[in-house]
């Protein structure tokens, strides 16, 4: 059969070979900032996956808007430096496109790592002053952000200027700035954290979309700009989908070429109904409501024939993986092979190749999708 899948997507001035795309997934690996060698070998394993595009983890555009102390940043000419490190040896394994996620964590910064328990830091752990729309803190025993003023909003869109430039000069090919999942800029569009009785109170959308703007500005229409937005906060009186679709005509009306739809992470006390596809309608109606702008699904997408009928489908124009991807890094190869696709492979890893491993007919019989 013809794959949907596996055919090229254009977003701006840049073409995806395939239309899976790897998730930005933080690391909270990184040295004030900086990318470490962790970095080198997780974005080189990603490098070797196929997909038409791997996003790099969500990005500090300032220090104090990193989510934890090991989160990467490029707010600094040695975490541009560390960072132009890795995307050198990624280009020195694939010619897919690779991109970077900009964003502040705001009421959720000054954090543990996950696997210490993700929650706040204690005095004696070198926290910060969290900064947010409001001072509204995330949950209970979390830090009581500060709010920001409009002169801290100013420089916070020179903050995402700032990194974007840097991160045009690093070299990636696809910008996609974080407004979702209860970090900064969904703060402000969430009514659950934006209680400013000021302009960016009465349109939450303001500052969000002067980012947008100012990023659109900055970053050259030859390559690719987007943004991760959420569809619904999952609690009640907060981000519904309908406002999704209205942030995401004006983000169109701004220049971008693509938004990532996912929901969710505004409060700690969300119920989310999780299950395979569970956010795939929301890409669905992002895509049918706001014609011309690309849209990507992720969440719980996990087989191979479950992202071919999204994408074939039309409910969107590309997916994303996560955890599935760091769980099986050959996702994209297994996939190709499922329909018969002739994937571009590492030279040095060819010999794993259906047509050239007999092992490989043993342990993944071709599949009818």
């Amino acid at each position: 059969m013809t794959s949907k899948l596996f055919t090229p997507l254009q977003l701006g001035g840049v073409v995806l070979p395939n239309r899976i795309v790897v998730s930005p997934m933080c690391q909270y690996s990184a040295d004030d900032g900086c990318m470490s060698d962790w970095h080198i070998v997780h974005l080189g394993s990603l490098a070797c996956s196929g997909a038409g595009l791997v996003v790099v983890e969500k990005t500090g555009v300032t220090r104090e808007g990193r989510i934890t102390h090991g989160c990467t940043g490029i707010y600094s000419d040695h975490s541009e430096a560390a960072m132009a490190r890795v995307v050198q040896v990624y280009r020195g394994i694939t010619k897919n496109p690779i991109g970077i996620q900009l964003g502040h964590a705001g009421r959720k910064a000054s954090a543990h790592f996950p696997w210490h328990g993700g929650k706040p830091l204690a005095a004696h752990q070198s926290p910060w002053q969290t900064v947010a729309p409001s001072p509204v803190p995330f949950g209970e025993g979390w830090h009581v952000p500060g709010e920001l003023t409009v002169s801290d909003l100013k420089n916070l869109v020179e903050a995402y200027v700032g990194a974007a430039l840097r991160a045009k000069r690093v070299g990636f090919d696809v910008l996609e700035v974080h407004s979702a999942h209860g970090y900064l800029l969904h703060q402000f569009l969430s009514p659950l954290s934006n209680r400013r009785r000021d302009e960016y109170g009465a349109n939450r959308m303001k500052f969000p979309l002067e980012v947008a703007h100012a990023l659109r500005e900055a970053w050259p229409k030859e390559r690719a700009l987007g943004a991760r937005i959420n569809a619904t906060d999952w609690a009640e009186g907060g981000w519904q989908p309908e406002d999704a679709v209205a942030y995401a005509r004006e983000l169109k009306r701004a220049g971008f070429d693509f938004v990532c739809v996912s929901s969710g992470a505004t409060v700690p006390h969300a119920k989310i109904p999780v299950a395979p596809g569970f956010q795939v309608p929301f890409a669905e109606k992002v895509r049918k409501a706001v014609p011309g702008i690309a849209v990507r699904a992720v969440g719980m997408i996990l087989d191979p024939g479950q992202a071919e009928s999204i994408v074939a489908s039309g409910q969107a124009d590309m997916v994303a993986l996560a955890r599935g991807i760091l769980d099986n890094p050959r996702w994209v190869w297994h996939a190709a092979e499922r329909f018969g696709v002739t994937l571009d492979y590492p030279p040095q890893y060819a010999r794993s190749r259906y047509d050239q491993w007999p092992g490989a007919k043993i342990v993944r019989p071709r599949e009818t999708v």
